[in-house]
């Protein structure tokens, strides 16, 4: 007996629907990243895929559908990218550098997708109003990054600081990168990437003298 939620063989998308539905996004991020996320409508996707509006809707019934599928497919090129690197380094200040790091690497090697990404997170919205990439997103990686400010603090690594507000300061640095990027596409994301780690790890780690800076 088949259970309630295991998938029929109808429900599993053939290869060429996966194919298809691939080829649709990777159209999707090529038009808002180019045009803008209000302007990259379903008919210029459909276009760049070569394709006619009606086959864009078979597969995304809406342009909202798209959007979804971007942003979670960005997600998780990012999740797979950048876990195994910081995850690789032993100590905390290597994990921090490593997080900041391949971060920026992440956004350097997928430019496209990330100022996509970023049309996405301040013009498209949920049917009831609210933002797509919103504060749910935010928070949940302002948890993670907390957890390895503080796993770093328990280890007597770090200084003792507001990890809450370390976290945070370092997403918004990583977070305006992508904008710079799309103004200034020449940008050297590798010795930006560098200075920000530098500058983060020393603000985070102990001085060489054993003292600390100001509290929480």
């Amino acid at each position: 007996m088949r259970t309630k939620h295991e998938p029929t063989p109808e429900d599993v998308p053939s290869f060429a629907e996966t194919a298809r539905r691939a080829q649709i996004v990777d159209c999707a991020i090529d038009a808002i990243a180019e045009l803008g996320y209000a302007k990259a409508s379903v008919d210029q996707i459909a276009k760049r895929a070569g394709v006619s509006k009606g086959v864009i809707t078979y597969h995304f019934p809406s342009k909202d559908e798209i959007v979804h599928a971007i942003v979670a497919r960005v997600f998780a090129m990012g999740r797979a990218y950048m876990e195994p690197r910081i995850m690789a380094e032993t100590s905390a200040p290597g994990r921090l550098r490593a997080y900041i790091e391949s971060n920026l690497a992440f956004i350097d090697s997928h430019r496209k997708p990330l100022i996509a990404m970023v049309e996405i997170a301040v013009g498209a919205r949920n049917a009831d109003g609210s933002l797509v990439i919103g504060p749910q997103s935010l928070a949940q990686r302002v948890a993670t990054l907390e957890e390895l400010l503080r796993a770093g603090q328990k280890a007597g690594e770090f200084r003792r600081f507001n990890a809450r507000v370390m976290a945070l300061t370092i997403i918004q640095a990583i977070d305006g990168v992508p904008p710079l990027l799309a103004r200034v596409p020449n940008l050297d994301l590798k010795l930006h990437a560098k200075e920000l780690a530098t500058i983060f790890t020393l603000a985070a780690c102990r001085v060489a003298t054993g003292g600390e800076a100001n509290g929480r």
